[in-house]
């Protein structure tokens, strides 16, 4: 058969990519909502199948029944779960998540509160993860089976099977109780407390905003140490997986070529093999960070940090449906938001994806 047969496709127009490109960003906006709405359902079920009565909760367990079928019609118990659903996806339209029986506040408030602390917790937490888990997985990748590769990977194997609670019981014991180094419970030493006004929430960005350095360096001793055991559990995951795809890229031909070429090992490593993997790298961060945000509960619980994770719990215990919806909501936003940021990236380090 003669080549000159076959028909060629026409060249894409730049309004045909125009309106690809609309259409590509409308299903990811619809399946963004439907995953959003999906998970919300099934919290909402869970909540309502849950062996807690918030009711309880409130009018405590003395209370007559009277009292007790009063409170339950106020919060919309006594309608059908269908109904309560609906008026739940009715308020949260209007920007209202309900009001936090823990609190008494409306829960955008808390989470507005307590998510800063936590996002400034995990975010230099995934600094450390990836500042010393990228380097560290090279390392370990281009010494394969020696025993810089073996220290690497019990490193790795260490910080993922420990328990992230006993590490911070350990750390507390040794770096706050034995050596003083390091802060204790809270986010600042109470002398410190309430002495910057919030800009951002972050307190390490406030204090540095207002120049206020005793201040940050007070912030900067508490959150060491949660911060560096969170990050520990990110170095170990982040090293192993970098070192995963070190060892796929460095047996690719196109390596042996290289080296055959003269050019240096550093060369080799980190300008071909390197480059090839940023974009599975920025996949296994965005999910490390967040994990961390996520995953920051047994940490806050232990060192008596006062964000996201500890507020989740709380609510958890207590029955609070409208601080746990709230609470499911932001992660499920966040997870998210994350998924599309390294989509973003992709086309950024890719060009092979943008079309």
């Amino acid at each position: 058969m003669s080549t000159a047969s076959v028909p060629v496709p026409p060249a894409p127009t730049a309004s045909g990519q125009t309106a690809r490109r609309l259409r590509h960003a409308g299903q990811r906006l619809a399946t963004v909502l439907l995953t959003l709405l999906g998970l919300l359902f099934l919290t909402f079920v869970i909540g309502r199948v849950m062996p807690l009565d918030p009711v309880l909760s409130i009018v405590g367990p003395d209370a007559d029944r009277s009292t007790y079928e009063q409170v339950r019609q106020q919060l919309g118990l006594d309608r059908p779960l269908a109904v309560q659903f609906g008026y739940y996806l009715r308020d949260l339209s209007h920007g209202d998540l309900g009001k936090a029986l823990l609190t008494g506040h409306p829960v955008r408030d808390d989470l507005a509160r307590v998510l800063p602390a936590t996002v400034e917790l995990a975010t230099l937490a995934i600094l450390i993860g990836t500042l010393v888990g990228v380097p560290l997985g090279v390392y370990a990748a281009t010494r394969r089976g020696r025993l810089g590769d073996h220290v690497v990977r019990l490193i790795s194997l260490f910080g993922h099977s420990t328990p992230i609670f006993w590490f911070g019981m350990m750390g507390l014991l040794v770096f706050y109780a034995w050596l003083g180094w390091a802060g204790g419970g809270g986010r600042i030493d109470l002398a410190y407390d309430g002495l910057v006004q919030s800009r951002t929430g972050l307190l390490l960005v406030d204090s540095a905003m207002a120049g206020e350095w005793e201040v940050f360096q007070s912030a900067l001793r508490f959150i060491a140490l949660p911060a560096g055991i969170l990050g520990l559990h990110a170095v170990a995951y982040i090293s192993r997986m970098t070192r995963s795809f070190m060892l796929a890229q460095l047996s690719q031909e196109y390596i042996l070529t290289a080296r055959v070429k003269g050019l240096s090992e550093t060369a080799v490593v980190w300008r071909h093999a390197f480059r090839n993997i940023l974009v599975q790298l920025l996949t296994i961060v965005a999910l490390a960070y967040g994990g961390l945000l996520e995953g920051a509960v047994l940490i806050e619980t232990v060192f008596g940090w006062p964000g996201f994770g500890q507020y989740l719990t709380s609510s958890l215990l207590l029955g609070d449906m409208n601080a746990v919806m709230g609470s499911v909501l932001v992660v499920g936003i966040v997870f998210v938001a994350l998924n599309l940021l390294s989509d973003a990236l992709y086309q950024v380090f890719d060009p092979r994806t943008r079309s």
